[in-house]
């Protein structure tokens, strides 16, 4: 790699480091937000709502192509985000 492309390349990846601090945020608000949904939560099972899943895919993909974005790496994304909090819910689940 040339030294001009190296430094592009440190460049590009201080932006990504940036953009990964915002992700970080994010994650903690929306951490926040499942916290209050799991209070409202009266049985384990209201946990996994596969209707509510299978919506929000559909929207991540219409979002995606109009934005450009392809699909199947936001689609793995929400599926490991979706899957990560219901992880998140089942172990922090208790019972009233």
């Amino acid at each position: 790699m040339s030294p001009q492309k190296k430094k592009k390349l440190i460049l590009i990846r201080k932006k990504l480091d940036k953009l990964d601090n915002s992700l970080i945020n994010l994650i903690k608000q929306r951490t926040l937000l499942v916290k209050k949904v799991l209070d409202l939560k009266d049985l384990k099972k209201e946990i996994i709502d596969h209707k509510r899943i299978k919506k929000i895919l559909k929207n991540i993909k219409i979002k995606s192509i109009k934005n450009k974005i392809d699909p199947k790496i936001t689609k793995r994304i929400w599926i490991n985000m979706i899957y990560a909090y219901i992880d998140f819910e089942k172990r922090n689940f208790k019972k009233k």
